[in-house]
């Protein structure tokens, strides 16, 4: 498998930077220190819950001027500013040269593809196949539907990196939506994420995947990063 020169620095839970050879992305900032550098920087927040949005990062202009926030629509922003993009589910628009798609999410907000530098990065944000153990059994089925729907609105796009969540309140389904997005969706990489402390459940989600051929890797601790 080839590589795609990024470089993937894992913040905490769902937040990541990627960089590639001309720019910084940032997804989903919750906590963590993130290294701004000198590259233009692209802030990308999936929706409004605090373990994916903190309003910390409108503050990081003070440091840097070139920065564009691309937010879900139910972010609220106090005072609306030209380099904050607002987007809706099925949405498509170019950032300087950067193509931005968003998808659905099967809980709040959107799901990225985000396309520069001939790279295509998906975060899915709370998108996931949110198999409640407790649920009544109508509930367990209108929420395999919600999330088969939404892959199938996804399916037939090209990803070379995808982040999606392994989540470990999920007991034994932990990790049945990310399984079922890498049969489908195919993308060359994906990294596991939502996990936050536990990140055992990101390695035996790995290790599960072993033999599929997207290439599943697990980045546990915080301030680690790869070169992919």
């Amino acid at each position: 498998m080839g590589a795609i020169n990024v470089k993937v620095h894992y913040l905490y839970h769902s937040g990541f930077v990627v960089e590639t050879t001309h720019r910084l992305l940032i997804f989903d900032y919750y906590q963590g220190t993130v290294p701004l550098g000198d590259k233009p920087v692209y802030v990308f927040s999936s929706h409004s819950h605090p373990d994916h949005y903190n309003p910390v990062i409108l503050s990081w202009p003070t440091e840097r001027t070139n920065i564009q926030y691309v937010f879900s629509s139910d972010i609220q922003v106090k005072q609306p500013q030209r380099n904050i993009t607002i987007m809706s589910p099925y949405e498509e628009i170019l950032v300087d040269d950067i193509r931005i798609k968003t998808f659905g999410s099967t809980d709040l907000g959107v799901s990225f593809l985000v396309s520069c530098e001939g790279i295509d990065i998906f975060h899915a944000g709370d998108l996931n196949w949110w198999y409640w153990w407790e649920d009544s059994p109508a509930g367990i089925a209108e929420a395999e539907a919600a999330f088969k729907s939404e892959i199938a609105k996804i399916k037939g796009e090209h990803i070379d990196l995808a982040f999606f969540p392994v989540d470990p309140r999920l007991e034994h389904n932990y990790g049945l939506g990310a399984e079922y997005f890498i049969k489908e969706i195919k993308p060359r990489f994906l990294i596991p994420m939502h996990f936050g402390d536990d990140c055992q459940v990101a390695v035996t989600f790995t290790d599960s995947m072993h033999n599929c051929s997207t290439k599943v890797i697990a980045l546990t601790r915080r301030e680690q990063s790869i070169c992919l």
